[in-house]
């Protein structure tokens, strides 16, 4: 199965709401209201990288999975998704992408963070951004059984994929990958969510879980103080996050974390979508930051994972969501459109 970057231009359908959709906070916002109802998982636990956490795998199968006997793997492809913060396999993306790639024929799984999909953390780190360890470790157990990975990576779980595809080059699991409004610079997007709207929007919508997660916690009393006084994402990552995961402070752990200084050694072929509109993600990738293997679409708007569309009585496009004129497949629909591009046979039957 070839997944080298074609010759020919990826050209997907443009992303055009009308222009009272074009808010980026109503982007950011509404789309889970919009969303499916999530399919029924098959949930696989494993341990995480370190042996201490357990680690929820929520899988929408294509077709039954048997477990082979000689070694012989599944063929047909399994795509992966890393998840934002606070994301799971209920996250509204998470839920559109699983009908989209099971309606491809594609095999499709969501293999969470430590902390995340219900199950708590219980060793001392959580949830890091550049944990590209934590994503091979993913994919290692899942090569196990599934031949063809393609991986995709949202928000903060994007810029973890995204510095894994370059970190690791050609020894990266999964042949291709799909990264969407993805903070590749970790510290302009720091500073982006400083500012007036999006501190008061989504800062409490973000933190708020983190925070409860991190008081559950074998945490000192020190720590809890200095938790409970905190109101920005910043602060519990210098206080918390970088701490837990090795780093001096939040610009060290932005630093190291960020994926934009690892894309010019990506081999395998990689896209990038992000908005020109996003609230969340500052600074993005431009084709000078990126190797030939990389692909960037940035559009004017979509938000933040937002992406949502209007159809009007004229629109006689197929969609999965018949039910509502507002639908959020034009990020699944790309996704797929994009692994076709690379040579990913669909499987529909």
């Amino acid at each position: 199965m070839s997944t080298s970057k074609p010759n020919k231009p990826f050209s997907p359908s443009p992303f055009k709401p009308p222009f009272w959709l074009t808010n980026p906070h109503l982007q950011s916002i509404l789309p889970k209201f919009f969303a499916p109802k999530a399919p029924t998982y098959r949930r696989v636990v494993e341990k995480d990288s370190l042996e201490e956490s357990d680690i929820a795998y929520d899988f929408y199968d294509a077709h039954p999975v048997e477990t082979s006997t000689d070694g012989e793997r599944e063929q047909t492809p399994l795509i992966v998704l890393f998840h934002g913060m606070e994301g799971s396999s209920d996250s509204h993306y998470a839920r559109a992408l699983a009908y989209q790639m099971h309606a491809q024929g594609w095999h499709f799984v969501v293999a969470h963070f430590r902390s995340c999909g219900g199950i708590p953390a219980n060793g001392r780190v959580f949830y890091n951004a550049g944990d590209t360890d934590e994503v091979h470790h993913a994919l290692q157990n899942l090569s196990q059984q599934y031949a063809n990975i393609y991986a995709v990576g949202v928000s903060l779980g994007g810029n973890a994929l995204a510095k894994y595809m370059g970190e690791y080059a050609d020894k990266a699991l999964c042949a291709a990958a799909v990264v969407i409004s993805a903070p590749v610079d970790m510290s302009s997007a720091a500073i982006t969510m400083h500012n007036f709207l999006s501190h008061r929007i989504y800062t409490p919508y973000l933190l708020n879980p983190i925070i409860k997660k991190a008081l559950a916690n074998d945490i000192t009393q020190d720590e809890i103080d200095s938790i409970k006084a905190v109101n920005r994402i910043s602060d519990f990552d210098d206080i918390f996050t970088a701490p837990r995961h090795g780093y001096r402070s939040n610009n060290h752990y932005y630093h190291s974390s960020s994926a934009l200084p690892y894309l010019r050694d990506v081999t395998h072929p990689l896209l990038l979508i992000s908005a020109k509109d996003d609230p969340f993600i500052g600074f993005t990738a431009t084709p000078n930051d990126v190797s030939d293997s990389v692909t960037i679409l940035d559009t004017a708007h979509g938000g933040h994972i937002g992406y949502l569309r209007y159809r009007s009585d004229k629109d006689t496009s197929p969609h999965l969501y018949k039910k509502s004129r507002f639908d959020i497949n034009w990020i699944p629909e790309t996704v797929s459109v994009y692994f076709n591009w690379i040579g990913v046979e669909s499987r529909k039957k």
